[in-house]
């Protein structure tokens, strides 16, 4: 017998599936990877395929809120007043300059928070919580992480559903890597039990450097298809983008940047689709 065709309940229940809202941490304790260029740059491919997108910066240095058009000097409110209670997320949260997704900023306040926060109740979850009253409003939360094992960096890997680590491929950062995938262990152990690595993904990456390559494969031996297909190449229109307060995208569309950043949004989607079919 040939299997049963699969009923109407099911294909709704596929598609309700794919309409949840799905939280992702970018994260990597080592700074200078590319980590605040794809929480950007993957925001806004991403909302270019009309998913409704939400960028939480969670990192005081706020480079992600001015990459996104948002001057950190000007703010209403920030995610420091979310994490500490102050006001909902929905008070704070405001439109990408020229990208269509939006954005929860951050300032230099936040670096006080993690103090203040230490006698609050619930405070690894803070996040989670102030998450919890959007779940119908975005396809995609992705939750930039400051460069430390930090009260901040907690809340985003309690909040989120996986974890995207940008790493480049040189000999340090396999180090960096292994204190990260044990981070990840002991958050799913104590905080969030469903935490997962989504993937990780090669930036600045250099095809002529014989360790990039040699790095780049033992990542693909030790993680397989949890390493993303797309690699993120050196790119100077890249680098230059975030000093305009733009992505990638508005910068320079024809960028080897742009299209390495469209691409990845593209096999993020596949990926989320497969695991529901």
């Amino acid at each position: 017998m040939g299997a049963r065709p699969a009923s109407r309940a099911t294909f709704d229940h596929i598609k309700s599936d794919m309409k949840m809202m799905r939280i992702l941490a970018i994260t990597n304790q080592k700074g200078g990877v590319g980590k605040t260029t794809t929480a950007v740059n993957l925001a806004a491919s991403l909302s270019a395929t009309k998913q409704r997108v939400l960028l939480v910066d969670l990192d005081p240095q706020a480079n992600a809120t001015m990459g996104s058009g948002v001057d950190k000097r000007n703010l209403s409110g920030s995610i420091y007043q979310v994490l500490l209670g102050e006001k909902p997320l929905s008070n704070v949260r405001v439109r990408s300059g020229g990208n269509d997704y939006d954005v929860v900023p951050a300032n230099r306040e936040l670096a006080g928070a993690e103090i203040e926060m230490v006698d609050l109740d619930e405070r690894e979850k803070r996040l989670k919580i102030a998450l919890q009253c959007h779940t119908e409003d975005y396809d995609y939360v992705l939750i930039d992480c400051p460069p430390a094992l930090s009260l901040l960096t907690v809340n985003g890997l309690t909040a989120a559903q996986a974890v995207m680590i940008p790493m480049q491929c040189e000999y340090f950062a396999l180090e960096g890597l292994s204190d990260l995938v044990q981070t990840v262990k002991r958050v799913r152990e104590h905080l969030n039990p469903t935490l997962e690595i989504e993937g990780l993904l090669r930036t600045m990456y250099d095809p002529r450097n014989t360790l990039a390559l040699q790095v780049s494969r033992q990542l693909m031996d030790h993680f397989g298809d949890k390493v993303y297909r797309t690699v993120i190449p050196r790119n100077i229109r890249l680098a230059e983008a975030p000093s305009h307060g733009l992505s990638i995208m508005q910068y320079d569309l024809n960028s080897k940047g742009a299209q390495a950043y469209i691409a990845l949004a593209g096999e993020m989607l596949n990926r989320r689709q497969e695991m529901h079919l």
